[in-house]
């Protein structure tokens, strides 16, 4: 019978035991805080209402920027996320014409369920539900009246996934539904509702820690 020399067998000893130490870690868990970068598109849908008792058809335009989440995973499965971004800056057409614009922020909180936590796979996807707060500021219109848009309070979905890089990196798409709906006034007036109902699209890195 052959005989293995014990350095051999110490050497194949450290080199597995590092091996299922570095999968490990790869292993989504409780207790990971993690935090997602990228760029983020607000594509609201194609029929956002009318104002003025139907006088003006509203489409509001799509807009990208810098966007970023927090998270927390308080098990292997469950997780929460906080979606952030710097304010997206809308233009208002009505009736085909771009007379409006305004900024806003949405900020929302999802409850997320990750179906391959705890386990090495390296796809990790995830679905959130949650809640969305609008807030909307710096409301202009080319009349120069005084044009307000309130904000809101939604539901919100989401799905995304991690590819990841090593032990803390990862390529990260999300996409989040968000419900967004408004009502307008016009120099203290109310003028109706636009109900933008977005979806938010984001590709970035993802980073765990």
């Amino acid at each position: 019978m052959r005989k293995i020399a014990l350095p051999t067998l110490l050497a194949a000893g450290i080199a597995a035991a590092a091996f299922t130490a570095s999968t490990q870690a790869f292993a989504y868990g409780a207790g990971d805080f993690f935090t997602r970068v990228g760029v983020a598109k607000v594509e609201p849908k194609s029929d956002n209402g009318s104002l003025a008792d139907g006088a003006f058809d509203v489409d509001v335009q799509d807009d990208s920027a810098f966007a970023f989440t927090l998270g927390y995973r308080f098990t292997d499965k469950l997780g929460v996320e906080l979606l952030a971004a710097e304010p997206f800056d809308h233009d208002i057409e009505l009736n085909d014409a771009n007379l409006a614009s305004t900024d806003h922020l949405p900020p929302t909180l999802t409850l997320q369920y990750y179906p391959l936590g705890g386990t090495e796979a390296c796809v990790q996807p995830y679905a959130g539900i949650g809640v969305n707060y609008t807030r909307f500021s710096d409301e202009k219109i080319a009349t120069g009246a005084d044009f307000e848009l309130d904000d809101s309070w939604g539901a919100a979905g989401q799905l995304g996934v991690d590819l990841l890089i090593d032990d803390n990196w990862a390529l990260n798409a999300a996409a989040w539904y968000l419900d967004i709906d408004t009502d307008a006034s016009l120099d203290g007036n109310d003028i109706g509702k636009v109900e933008i109902d977005p979806v938010v699209v984001m590709a970035g890195l993802s980073f765990r820690f």
